[in-house]
């Protein structure tokens, strides 16, 4: 799978609660979730974000609170992938059971900037910076995750699963 999309760059320890803020935690729409997503630290986010569009952040991105809340609400928004130095562990996992993909790429973090253009192959982990010509290798998934993020998430894969069980 290729990706493709603008860059919104953060920081470190990009909480949860920055992610999507308590207050909508007992909202479970995710086109509403959407609307309120990143709007602590960047008011605008929902508005600026085109889908397709890449989160770029430093380390510890998703640190915080198990909230689900958290990547569905980015996945709503339009966000196809989030590369960072490194991930909270809740969150990574919240993450990938909703078939939202991250990618751990220091490098890349380091040498790309708000607004570049990312083309990101899935499959391989090659991330290349259009805007710079630069060129950096993440790890690919294993094949299992693969399918998982693919098929949309956990519960889409288990539901594939079934079906194809009943044919």
């Amino acid at each position: 799978m290729i990706l493709k999309g603008k860059v919104h760059k953060y920081g470190t320890n990009v909480d949860t609660d920055a992610i999507i803020p308590a207050r909508y935690l007992n909202v479970s729409d995710p086109v509403e979730l959407a609307k309120h997503c990143m709007e602590d630290i960047d008011q605008d986010f929902a508005n600026k974000f085109q889908a397709g569009d890449i989160i770029v952040a430093t380390t510890n991105f998703g640190c915080g609170s198990s909230r689900e809340h958290a990547p569905l609400a980015i996945k709503a928004v339009g966000v196809s992938c989030i590369i960072a130095k490194s991930f909270a562990r809740i969150f990574f996992r919240n993450a990938i059971n909703i078939g939202l993909p991250l990618l751990d790429c220091s490098q890349a973090v380091d040498k790309t900037e708000a607004g570049d253009i990312l083309e990101v192959n899935l499959a391989s982990g090659k991330i290349k910076n259009l805007t710079s010509g630069m060129e950096f290798a993440a790890s690919p998934y294993p094949h299992f995750m693969a399918e998982l993020i693919s098929a949309g998430g956990l519960i889409e894969h288990t539901k594939k699963r079934l079906v194809d069980r009943r044919i």
